[in-house]
């Protein structure tokens, strides 16, 4: 069990984490840009720290400043949510590197399934059903 996560995500889309970590009796670390400095988010971790300004590109996507971050607090684990970095295979693999657990799929998984037509073909080595279309990149 976790002790301590970090949400690396904002609002609506963290709060269903923090939520479930508190019932489970797990603290919690949100991040923010200053745009989102009264969030409910913010109010309702058990931590929160600023990450930079508005621009996603300089606060919520800066998975080595996230990653020194949740070594700074004794974090345990990062939930990315959804968007941002949850689908960043290289920042999964940096999290798993430094020692941090990544709430989410394997980078081998978020690179197979990042691509349509490498999760198409990856999918039809299993005979799974799949919506009519071309096997290939269409120009």
């Amino acid at each position: 069990m976790f002790k301590k996560i970090l949400i690396a995500n904002r609002g609506e889309i963290a709060m269903p984490i923090l939520r479930t970590a508190k019932e489970m009796g797990i603290k919690t670390v949100a991040v923010y840009s200053t745009a989102d400095k009264d969030s409910l988010h913010v109010r309702f971790a058990d931590e929160a720290i600023c990450i930079g300004p508005p621009p996603s590109h300089q606060s919520y996507l800066l998975g080595d400043k996230i990653i020194q971050i949740c070594k700074d607090l004794n974090v345990d684990a990062i939930h990315p949510g959804y968007g941002f970095l949850s689908e960043n295979a290289a920042f999964c693999r940096k999290v798993i590197e430094s020692g941090l657990i990544f709430i989410g799929p394997s980078p081998e998984s978020i690179e197979l399934m990042g691509d349509k037509l490498t999760s198409k073909h990856t999918v039809a080595k299993y005979n799974i059903p799949m919506v009519p279309g071309t096997p290939d990149a269409v120009t």
